[in-house]
């Protein structure tokens, strides 16, 4: 694999209505005997995907890297995460249970935990191999199947972990891949064969998916945009915040669905806090993402450089002031010259009604915004229409604690940000979406109750 920016890694046909059909009926077989296999037997199988990736580690984060421009060091994280997913899921496929409930006069109840059937995983690009596992690894362990679309922008390497679960031993077609953009989603949204739908991308997607989902009465799971607060209060660990906002606003050049990109800052410390991250933004290397000590790689493709270049345009016409960054990147190496590389960016003098405080940019820009009271920055972190993640930086656990039951929002940190351990289930509130991804919450969103009750004696008849 070598890096190659601008220009194109390779070319995939979209898979059209019959590739869809074909894809979602290769599954439905594959579902009659993944269903009917043991907890513990469906366990041992994602076990040995989880111990592949494991071992394919490197090659997998390189290909990560070519999908998606981030840095090698990012990427290999990314993987790290997504066989811990499908471990996670392996131990509790095998504990997947109802209850036993005592009825009067020796009848009893119980319920079933069963699997939905054919699930559709549709990703987003930012975290392309991650998502995919993060969707598999609950559906698989409920005894579902799935045929997934990743995002156009990103097709590579979900096909790999297509191939790696075959190889460890899943039915044939239980995981299957189709390629495409809205036309391709539609097609899988509205096939009366599918049983639920899992989508990961932009509120306007997700509310068409909705639609789609719902002439179909198809649960769906969205985890969707965000434009989330990280609240740095004056009794901080002021290292530790910097970094902590440098997690929030620049993994993966800022392509981050639940990055605290509103960075409200308490008065007393803005002017150092201030200072201190845009020194630390300013020494952030970017360049060739498969170089060891690259932390900023390219961003997806030219026209979304150009959409976080006219924000930032924006936001300098609107009165807000580029402490940093903001400017095109042309590394020094000539065969990246072509690549979609930018400063990461911080914005001073920002007020709440600017665009780039109240839109998702889905870049390396961060807005600071500063504050006086508690109960005023709760309330100007509420004041949105996403919902899906907030921070607190404080070394008062009781205003931690606080704060962050008063944040309206699914996904919350305290003095850390962007952390994703698999136990823990990931989610937001109001226009970010809703179901959960990952920790036990996900088994609901992939598995059905059935209720049984058994009559012990005669039937009570009312006639």
């Amino acid at each position: 694999f070598k890096t190659c920016p601008g220009r194109v890694l390779c070319k995939l046909p979209c898979s059209g209505e019959k590739e869809v059909d074909l894809a979602v009926q290769s599954a439905k077989a594959a579902f009659k005997i993944w269903s009917q296999m043991s907890g513990m037997e469906r366990c041992r199988v994602m076990l040995e995907a989880a111990r592949i990736i494991r071992e394919q580690r490197e090659e997998i984060a390189t290909m990560e890297t070519i999908n998606n421009g981030k840095s090698i060091f990012e990427a290999r994280v990314d993987i790290d995460i997504s066989w811990q997913c499908l471990e996670y899921y392996a131990g509790l496929a095998g504990s997947l249970a109802g209850e036993h409930i005592q009825l009067p006069g020796g009848s009893f109840g119980y319920t079933r935990r069963e699997p939905l059937g054919v699930c559709v995983g549709i990703g987003a690009w930012n975290y392309p191999f991650q998502i995919a596992c993060w969707k598999s690894g609950p559906a698989l362990a409920c005894g579902n199947a799935m045929v997934f679309k990743p995002s156009p922008f990103t097709p590579i390497s979900v096909v790999r972990l297509a191939e790696i679960f075959t190889e460890a031993g899943v039915p044939k077609g239980l995981f299957n891949v189709v390629q495409g953009g809205a036309a391709t989603g539609q097609f899988l949204c509205q096939h009366p064969d599918v049983a639920k739908i899992s989508f990961t991308g932009s509120v306007p997607t997700g509310m068409k998916i909705m639609e789609m989902a719902a002439k179909g009465i198809k649960p769906v799971t969205l985890e969707l945009g965000g434009k989330s607060p990280l609240i740095i209060f004056s009794d901080s660990d002021l290292d530790n915040a910097v970094k902590g906002a440098l997690m929030a606003n620049f993994l993966t050049q800022g392509e981050v669905c639940c990055n605290g990109t509103r960075v409200f800052v308490e008065r007393k410390i803005l002017d150092t806090f201030t200072k201190e991250v845009v020194k630390c933004t300013q020494k952030i290397k970017i360049g060739d993402p498969l170089l060891e000590d690259t932390r900023m790689g390219a961003l997806i493709n030219l026209p979304h450089l150009n959409r976080v270049q006219g924000f930032i345009k924006q936001a300098k016409e609107q009165g807000a002031e580029v402490l940093c960054g903001g400017d095109l990147y042309v590394p020094d190496d000539p065969k990246l010259k072509n690549g979609y590389y930018m400063r990461p960016c911080v914005l001073g003098n920002c007020k709440d009604d600017m665009t780039c405080v109240k839109e998702e940019i889905f870049g390396p820009v961060m807005a600071i915004l500063p504050f006086d009271t508690e109960e005023e920055v709760v309330e100007r972190a509420n004041a949105t229409k996403f919902g899906l993640a907030g921070g607190v930086f404080t070394r008062d656990i009781q205003k931690a604690h606080r704060v962050v039951g008063a944040l309206k929002a699914g996904m919350c940190f305290i003095n850390n940000y962007n952390v994703s351990p698999v136990e823990l289930p990931f989610g937001g509130y109001k226009s970010s979406g809703f179901g959960r991804e990952n920790g036990r919450a996900a088994i609901e969103y992939y598995s059905q109750l059935k209720t049984v009750c058994v009559e012990m004696g005669d039937v009570e008849s009312v006639f």
